[in-house]
C-alpha cells in the first residue's frame, strides 16, 4: 500500500507508542515460508542479504536500501532469495490508541527506500543490544534509541524522494526541450514518465519555480524568440513552427 512519506511521519508525530520486542535473525538461503504476522506492527531493518515478503498478497523485496512495515495478525509469505543469508532486525511495537485519522499502522504495510546509512546499522546494533539488558534504564533507552531509528530512516527517505525528483525533473525538462515542437500535453508528459499530474506540477514547481505547462509555454517562446533574432524567417513561419 501507498503511504505519503510527510503523512507517515507526521502520524507517527501525534501517536503514542511502545517497542514491544527487538529481534536479530539470520536465515539460510532458500529458506521459505507462511504465517501470520504478531499482533503488533513493526517494522524490518534489513543488514544483509535479500528476502522476497508478501504482505496480504503485496510483494516487497526486503534489501539493504530498504526497510519494510508490516501490520499486526497479517498473512505473510517470506523467501529468502540469492546465495546469501537474510539478515535483518525486527522492532514490534504497540501503539496508545486512538491513532489519528487517516490511517491505522496496525493495518498498514509499505515500503520505505532510504539508500545506505552508516548510522542507521550504528543505531541498530545499540538497539539490539540495550533491548537485551534488564533493568528500567534500558528499557528507556530502547524507546529513545528506537525513536532515533526512526528519525534516521524518515530523514533518509526524504533525501531519497529529494533526490527521485531531481531526476524526474531532469528527465521531464530534456525530454521537452528535444521534443518542445511535438504536440505535448501534461498528462502525455506524465504518462511518459509514469508519474501523475499532480507529481509533475509538483517536482516543476519544487525545481522551476512554475508547473510544468508553464515551462513548455516558456521554452517554446523563448524558441520562437530567439528565431526571430536570428533568422530571416517570417513571424507567421516561426509561429507555425
Amino acid at each position: 500500500m501507498g503511504i505519503e512519506l510527510l503523512n507517515l511521519v507526521e502520524h507517527f508525530a501525534n501517536t503514542a507508542f511502545q517497542v514491544e520486542g527487538v529481534y536479530n535473525y539470520s536465515i539460510e538461503p532458500g529458506r521459505s515460508g507462511s504465517m501470520k504476522t504478531a499482533p503488533f506492527p513493526g517494522f524490518i531493518f534489513p543488514l544483509g542479504g535479500q528476502a522476497n515478503l508478501l504482505f496480504n498478497g503485496t510483494s516487497y523485496i526486503s534489501g539493504a536500501k530498504n526497510v519494510i512495515h508490516g501490520g499486526a495478525n497479517m498473512s505473510l509469505n517470506k523467501s529468502v532469495v540469492g546465495d546469501k543469508k537474510w539478515n535483518y532486525i525486527l522492532v514490534l511495537y504497540s501503539i496508545r490508541k486512538p491513532e489519528p485519522e487517516g490511517f491505522s499502522l496496525e493495518n498498514a504495510h509499505f515500503e520505505l527506500v532510504i539508500g545506505q546509512s552508516a548510522r542507521l546499522v550504528e543505531l541498530l546494533q545499540r538497539l539490539w543490544r540495550v533491548s537485551n539488558q534488564p533493568g528500567s534504564i534500558a528499557k528507556f533507552q530502547t524507546e529513545t534509541v528506537f525513536r532515533c531509528v526512526l528519525d534516521e530512516i524518515f530523514t533518509c527517505a526524504h533525501n531519497q524522494s529529494n533526490g527521485d525528483d531531481r531526476a524526474l525533473f531532469k528527465q521531464v525538462s530534456d525530454y521537452i526541450h528535444e521534443y518542445y515542437m511535438d504536440t505535448l500535453t501534461i498528462r502525455s508528459l506524465a504518462e511518459l514518465h509514469g508519474v501523475n499530474e499532480n507529481r509533475l506540477f509538483y517536482v516543476f514547481s519544487k525545481y522551476a519555480g512554475m508547473g510544468a505547462g508553464d515551462y513548455l509555454m516558456i521554452h517554446r517562446l523563448n524558441h520562437a524568440r530567439e528565431l526571430l533574432v536570428t533568422s530571416d524567417a517570417l513571424v507567421i513561419d516561426i509561429a507555425k513552427s
